[in-house]
């Protein structure tokens, strides 16, 4: 699986994220909660372009490892946001796919690195 499936893969969870986050501050819902689920959900592309870049193999896997992260992070938000009845049902499971599947990429990725 190439980098750019995952990378790609992010971008869409970002801007799926975005576009959630926009309705529930329209709603008025709990801004703090929809703040941190905004910076961690476009964080994980952000580190994974930044990659891309890495001066080393050690910053390639520290990028991959604060992407993988922040997935976990984004995973705890949209949790906590369709408990407190802030996210539709089908709105939390498909991002909840979503970033398990870019998590389930990142573990795989970085498994295959460690190896080498």
């Amino acid at each position: 699986m190439s980098d750019s499936i995952l990378r790609d893969k992010a971008k869409e969870l970002a801007k799926t994220v975005v576009f959630h986050c926009r309705e529930m501050k329209a709603n008025h819902k709990e801004s703090v909660l929809v703040n941190q689920l905004l910076r961690c959900a476009t964080s994980i592309g952000a580190n994974l372009h930044e990659a891309q870049y890495a001066q080393s193999t050690n910053d390639f896997i520290s990028k991959l490892e604060i992407a993988q992260k922040e997935c976990y992070e984004t995973e705890y938000w949209l949790e906590l946001l369709f408990e407190t009845n802030c996210m539709s049902e089908d709105n939390y499971k498909a991002l909840q796919n979503d970033c398990g599947a870019i998590r389930r990429m990142l573990i795989s990725s970085l498994k295959t690195i460690k190896s080498k």
